[in-house]
């Protein structure tokens, strides 16, 4: 088989039960590090519910992750609430609700899953063009990640996207002593080392950055050091608050909107 990512071979590493039935194999390339499940054919099956039950960190993680985006959005890329910004495979709609009460006019857009959080603020085409997109925890379920990563930014019209997944570092680990392959819910079928992501980044002519568990493919050129500062654990605490009393949180005016029953599709 051929990696889709840079087009060297890749090679069989082991083979692992998923769903606790399916015999499935996982290949490697030893060029960019690209590691994935071979012809996933139950993932039908995987996606009888868009979220997996299994998912117990999903509250605490978006409300982690929130504090980081909106940190890198303000002071990163100099971001001050004047954008729209589009959240990629939103779930549930935590995360783009979270970003509204932080000041951003943030979207929702997910083809498989209900917007629960954040109604009345889907992604369309009367948005306009977003200045990042944001993709957490998804480029794992993806067979194909730079045809994915060219297709939301190009949707949103946006140079930066904004994600995580995380990585793994050297040889594939064994299927027993990594977590992140989820073999129990079968929705992870894609995974990376850092050396991969920018290989995605240079095929797509993106600068590649990352810190804190978080990963940019931009054209814009972002301070890494500043990054690394934006994405620790007490900026991430602190930043989020802050912003939210300097932009102006979208809680109450969203309320007034969907109450008066024209949910925002701009930020005009």
């Amino acid at each position: 088989m051929i990696c889709p990512i840079c087009s060297a071979e890749m090679h069989h590493v082991f083979s692992a039960v998923v769903l606790r039935r399916h015999a499935v194999d996982y290949e490697v390339c030893h060029s960019c590090g690209y590691l994935r499940a071979h012809e996933p054919f139950w993932l039908e099956e995987a996606y009888s519910s868009a979220i997996a039950t299994a998912d117990t960190g999903i509250v605490l993680r978006n409300f982690a992750i929130a504090g980081k985006v909106a940190a890198i959005l303000y002071w990163a890329l100099k971001e001050r609430g004047a954008g729209r910004y589009m959240d990629a495979a939103g779930g549930y709609g935590l995360l783009t609700r979270l970003m509204r009460d932080f000041g951003f006019d943030f979207y929702w857009r997910d083809k498989y899953c209900l917007n629960l959080v954040a109604p009345g603020f889907e992604y369309n085409e009367h948005v306009g063009d977003c200045v990042a997109v944001t993709a957490m925890e998804v480029l794992e379920h993806v067979s194909d990640p730079i045809a994915f990563v060219q297709e939301t930014l190009a949707t949103a019209k946006a140079q930066t996207l904004i994600f995580s997944t995380e990585l793994y570092e050297g040889d594939p680990p064994q299927p027993d002593s990594w977590w992140y392959y989820a073999f129990e819910t079968g929705q992870h079928i894609s995974f990376y080392q850092r050396r991969t992501l920018k290989e995605i980044g240079k095929q797509l002519g993106l600068h590649f950055y990352s810190a804190g568990g978080i990963h940019i493919l931009s054209k814009t050129v972002v301070n890494e050091i500043l990054l690394r500062v934006l994405t620790s654990k007490i900026s991430s605490i602190l930043s989020p608050w802050w912003i939210r009393k300097i932009v102006g949180s979208k809680t109450i005016p969203d309320h007034e909107k969907i109450l008066a029953g024209s949910p925002s599709t701009s930020s005009e």
